[in-house]
């Protein structure tokens, strides 16, 4: 098991870095690695977390093939030997941690279904009885089931925090064509993955998608039903009126709440028992999904 923290290695100019993320502009398409960095609070840490590259990149991979009925996605391939230029030369690092993917034309929107109330929709419907502006029942608990999934897009802050928007400001945003497009196809396919994982055993309580559109068409890019994207919860110990076991960062951010740190850098030093939980989480999401061994 190798550890990327970075891809200074590449002889190839990086064209942006981000929180987890690497990528690399080749004209009309990217070369996107993940790295093993981990994030908590938009602050990077020191510690790399095993693995989670590698879980990121072929969760995401694995989803798009899945789902590519329902609307176009941006891979070109994860067969690191046939990306072009000098990448193959690179396989082994690479492998399984890299994508080659078209350009996409992204829209200024971040889009989320939420099938469960959590996160900021708990916020807010403690506050005003509403989701995303929409009236909802009374009296639903932390957690609880939505009457049916909710498409709740969000602003993508450059910096900051992103900002909940309602259905006719996102429209007002993207135009009403594409607003209507990426509403039906984020609901399909959040219908499509948690149909699929609760056989798994695991709920699919939100998610997030970025769209765009390449030569017109609608695709969808990023990342697909990934921890780091979603909200996965153990089925077998579901209980609506409190916080989930979740597959994903809970005890990088259960140790942070605990420590006193005030969420600015530099960020704390991580024990090793909390980057090992935090992997094994991203790796049993992982193989449990995919029925497949990392």
């Amino acid at each position: 098991m190798s550890l990327l923290r970075n891809t200074d290695f590449i002889d190839h100019p990086v064209t942006y870095r981000g929180k987890v993320r690497d990528v690399y502009d080749l004209g009309d398409s990217l070369v996107i690695v993940v790295t093993d960095r981990i994030s908590a609070f938009d602050v990077v840490f020191r510690e790399l977390v095993p693995d989670k590259g590698r879980v990121l990149n072929q969760l995401s991979a694995f989803w798009f093939g899945m789902t590519r009925d329902i609307v176009s996605n941006h891979v070109i391939s994860t067969d690191t030997r046939v990306f072009p230029g000098e990448f193959p030369r690179y396989a082994d690092e690479l492998d399984g941690r890299a994508m080659w993917v078209r350009k996409v034309d992204m829209l200024p929107a971040e889009c989320i279904v939420r099938g469960y109330l959590e996160g900021s929709a708990l916020k807010e419907y403690r506050e005003h009885g509403t989701v995303a502006g929409v009236p909802m029942p009374k009296g639903l608990r932390q957690c609880e089931k939505l009457p049916e999934p909710m498409f709740t897009p969000s602003t993508k802050a450059s910096e900051g925090h992103d900002v909940n928007i309602t259905f006719a400001q996102m429209a007002d945003l993207v135009g009403e064509e594409a607003a209507h497009g990426v509403r039906d196809a984020s609901l399909a396919l959040y219908a499509r993955a948690a149909e699929y994982a609760e056989k798994r055993g695991i709920l699919l309580a939100d998610t997030k998608f970025e769209f765009g559109t390449v030569h017109g068409r609608l695709t969808v890019g990023d990342e697909m039903f990934t921890p780091d994207s979603s909200r996965f919860w153990e089925l077998s110990e579901f209980e609506p009126g409190r916080a989930q076991k979740s597959f994903d960062k809970q005890y990088l951010r259960e140790f942070l709440e605990a420590s006193g740190w005030n969420k600015t850098p530099p960020p704390p030093a991580l024990p090793a028992e909390v980057v090992e939980r935090t992997a094994a989480k991203y790796r049993e999401a992982y193989e449990r999904l995919t029925g497949a061994p990392l």
